[in-house]
């Protein structure tokens, strides 16, 4: 699966999903930071799902109707809970996420929205 990971998001999160063989871009290598509308735009483009902790995004595909290839949008936790959570949604959620679908994580629950056009 393909990935584009927040600056928010992590580091370490991004280096596990390598590591569990992921193609994984980072949004942190990017200088100077090129703002949430063109990463979600990039991310839609080359088909990878955004994984950020980051709330902006769900403005820009709700209101200003952005396309996008899915998003993961992960607590504001520790690195260790948020592949803790990012292995969960990996396991459990895989055709969710290949059908580019929103997924938020808020505690000990997962809410997943339909892809918007």
């Amino acid at each position: 699966m393909k990935f584009l990971v927040d600056r928010c998001a992590g580091k370490r999160l991004a280096d596990w999903l390598r590591g569990q063989g992921h193609d994984v871009l980072e949004a942190r290598t990017f200088d100077p930071d090129p703002g949430d509308m063109v990463l979600l735009e990039m991310a839609g483009k080359q088909e990878r799902v955004l994984v950020t902790i980051d709330t902006d995004f769900g403005e820009l595909i709700y209101v200003d109707r952005i396309a996008h290839s899915g998003i993961v949008r992960l607590p504001d936790v520790p690195a260790a809970i948020r592949i803790k959570l990012m292995d969960k949604i990996l396991v459990e959620y895989k055709s969710e996420l290949r059908s580019r679908a929103i997924i938020t994580v808020r505690g000990e629950r997962i809410r997943i929205s339909k892809r918007e056009d």
